[in-house]
């Protein structure tokens, strides 16, 4: 059955194949016909492509092969240079631990300093990841870190020997090139403790100085010295003075020195930060240069003045300085003061308020000598009348016309008074020293501007002290005491006030000396002037209230009958002779005359009043009549010592 099937399908596949071929028979018998035009035509193209592809093959080789090699040769030469410059380059890198150490046997660290940083560069960028050279970075690193070591001990070096070799030597800077050379390296590395570095030298070197100074001061007291050149010892006067002329000689020297340096560096960071392509410092790092060479010398000026103001603070009172010394002294600080200002643009007030603490105490060890010796002459004065020695009144010219000299004048005579224009000056011993003493404030002044107020201020004490010691002397009768007098007569008061009268000469000249020196204060010298005349006035009143106490007590003793005249008018007549006796000679006229006439005015009191109580009047009468020739002799006294203008009888006249 199967094969019956199989059978039956050929058969009908042979018929539609068969019906196929007959559909198509026309077309097939075309293709056939037409099978060789396209055989020829296929034989045709094959020979043409045979053609094409000589053709292509000739082109190939003539035309594009060769040039295509070419560009590949011209390739392959540029990887070659590339190759070589690499080469040469490693090279180049290879060289240059050697060159590193000729540039830092010569000094010159920048290069060195610029050599490593473009090496390590170029092995950043250009030679990276090559395996022969792996091990430089590190090695150039090491080689800075070794380059800072060298500028730091270098400087070091460099520091200490220039800050430490004579100061009498060359004034310039040693080695400058050098020194540029060794700042510069430190402003490449960005290393600004270099000025730590020198300003510690440099107050080691301040030291150094002043504990030399000492050493030749007192070779034999070497082990009070310190370390640091600090000492308290004792000098006298003109060792200590000599020792401060000479410590701010050798600091100045050692500060100008420093400057000098400052500089050097400063020029250094000016041009290390300009505007070439060789600069390699920023702004700010040039600010922070700026600012670290400012306190350089800031810092070496502050100590140096400190130094000398604990030098100034040393010096003992045990010996007495001098004007001139001090004079001198002030002269010298003022030098340093201002170059130092000059130098580091700020003023330090430390040495100054030292010198003014030595000059105060020098005033004041001045003025308590002089109270002193005030006190003990004034303590040992008898109140007589002196002799002026040689010189005193030329002096006392000096001091009227504020023209005083630093010497006593000379003048070969001794006179008994001194003269003021056509006034004479009867005085005591004691105030021709006060006069003395008094040019020698003015005179200190003079050589010492600065202290000028207050010596103002302490003479005003010592004139305060002279005319309140007076008083006590006098008019508290102490002079008894001390000066071993029996009473204090109207000779010792009238001589007290004419030494009075002359101080108070003096005071206005004394303002006028002070003022010239820029003295604006005299409120102390006001008020001793105005105590002075108080002064005066309370003596005159003195010298009346005893002539009226010795008149009233004869007054009050006295009666109105023969004989005429009486013994109480006769000693009222004495008295009135021995008073003008003793003021004649030592007050001016006018003075005695207003104390005459105060003296008269209350006499002629008195006497009414003591006419009133014995009933006597102006009648005529006997006693009226031995009344009026008592006044008779009375005002004949009067006339005798021609103190009062009119001595008339009339002048009498309103008693009654």
């Amino acid at each position: 059955l199967l094969q019956e099937q199989l059978s039956h399908y050929l058969d009908i596949v042979e018929v539609k194949i068969a019906k196929q071929v007959s559909q198509k028979s026309s077309a097939f018998f075309h293709a056939m016909t037409s099978h060789d035009t396209i055989m020829e035509q296929m034989g045709i193209a094959t020979e043409e492509v045979k053609m094409l592809r000589n053709s292509i093959k000739e082109v190939d080789q003539n035309i594009a092969a060769n040039p295509l090699k070419l560009l590949g040769q011209i390739r392959s030469r540029i990887n070659h240079a590339k190759l070589f410059a690499k080469l040469k380059l490693m090279s180049t890198v290879l060289q240059t631990q050697p060159m590193l150490q000729l540039l830092l046997s010569n000094s010159d660290y920048v290069a060195a300093l610029e050599l490593i940083a473009s090496t390590q560069d170029v092995l950043a960028k250009e030679l990276a990841g090559v395996t022969s050279l792996r091990y430089l970075p590190s090695q150039l690193k090491e080689m800075s870190h070794l380059i800072d070591k060298m500028l730091s001990n270098e400087f070091e070096r460099y520091a200490a020997t220039d800050l430490h070799r004579p100061l009498d030597g060359s004034p310039g800077v040693l080695e400058p090139e050098k020194l540029t050379s060794l700042v510069a390296g430190f402003l490449r590395q960005s290393h600004f403790n270099f000025l730590e570095v020198y300003k510690k030298e440099a107050v080691t070197s301040a030291q150094a100085v002043l504990k030399q100074l000492f050493i030749e001061q007192l070779a034999d007291l070497e082990d009070c010295l310190t370390g640091s050149g600090e000492t308290t010892p004792t000098f006298d006067s003109e060792q200590w003075l000599k020792l401060l002329v000479q410590a701010t000689d050798a600091l100045t020297k050692l500060i100008n020195r420093v400057k000098s340096v400052h500089d050097v560096i400063k020029h250094t960071s000016d041009a290390s930060a300009g505007c070439d392509e060789e600069t390699f410092l920023s702004i700010e790092d040039h600010n922070r240069v700026e600012i670290k060479l400012k306190d350089l010398l800031v810092s070496i000026c502050d100590y140096c003045n400190e130094r000398l103001a604990s030098l100034v603070s040393t010096q003992s009172d045990k010996f007495n300085i001098s004007a001139v010394q001090i004079s001198e002294l002030a002269d010298t600080i003022d030098l340093f003061s201002d170059m130092c200002e000059k130098i580091s643009g700020k003023m330090n007030p430390s040495l100054k308020v030292a010198f003014k603490t030595q000059a105060g105490r020098f005033a004041h060890r001045f003025h308590s000598q002089r109270k002193t010796k005030l006190s003990l002459l004034l303590e040992n004065e008898r109140w007589r009348a002196a002799d002026v020695p040689p010189g005193f009144q030329d002096l006392l010219d000096q001091l009227g016309s504020e023209n005083i000299s630093n010497t006593l004048p000379k003048s070969p005579n001794t006179s008994t008074c001194v003269r003021i224009g056509n006034e004479e000056y009867i005085t005591v011993g004691t105030v021709l020293m006060l006069i003395q003493l008094i040019s020698e404030y003015c005179i200190c002044g003079k050589e010492l501007p600065s202290l000028a107020s207050t010596l103002s201020k302490y003479l005003a004490e010592l004139l305060k002290n002279f005319n309140s010691r007076t008083c006590q002397l006098i008019l508290g009768a102490n002079a008894l005491r001390t000066a071993g007098l029996k009473t204090i007569t109207s000779t010792n008061l009238a001589l007290a006030s004419r030494a009075l009268q002359l101080v108070l000469w003096l005071i206005p000249h004394i303002k006028v000396h002070f003022k010239k020196l820029k003295v604006e204060d005299f409120q102390s010298l006001d008020g001793v002037e105005k105590e002075i005349s108080d002064h005066i006035h309370q003596i005159e009143a003195k010298i009346l209230a005893i002539i009226s106490s010795l008149l009233g007590e004869q007054l009050n003793d006295w009666d109105a009958k023969p004989p005429v005249p009486s013994n109480a008018f006769r000693n009222i007549s004495r008295h009135l002779l021995k008073l003008h006796e003793a003021l004649s000679g030592t007050l001016p006229p006018d003075q005695i005359k207003i104390i005459y006439s105060v003296v008269h005015k209350n006499f002629k009191e008195r006497l009414r009043d003591r006419l009133i109580a014995m009933d006597i009047t102006n009648n005529g009468g006997p006693k009226h009549g031995v009344v009026t020739s008592e006044l008779t002799f009375y005002l004949e006294t009067l006339h005798k010592v021609n103190v009062l203008p009119d001595t008339s009888d009339k002048e009498m006249n309103d008693i009654w």
